[in-house]
């Protein structure tokens, strides 16, 4: 919602660069997008590390 009241502003202050930022908003959403997935990926992994990490601490507070 915010972003739409930010390009409604900028609409209203200069109309042609309101229309490129609305044709090049997806786009670089497109290149953005493998960067978004490796760093979901990264996170995964180091999230996984740390449970294999903490597995003996865990196991040892439960008897």
């Amino acid at each position: 919602m915010l972003k739409f009241l930010l390009w409604c502003i900028l609409l209203v202050l200069c109309w042609p660069l309101a229309l490129v930022a609305l044709v090049l908003y997806p786009l670089v959403w497109l290149l953005l997008l493998p960067f978004k997935l490796v760093g979901i990926a990264v996170g995964g992994a180091l999230q996984l590390v740390w449970a294999l990490v903490t597995l003996p601490a865990r196991i040892l507070r439960a008897f």
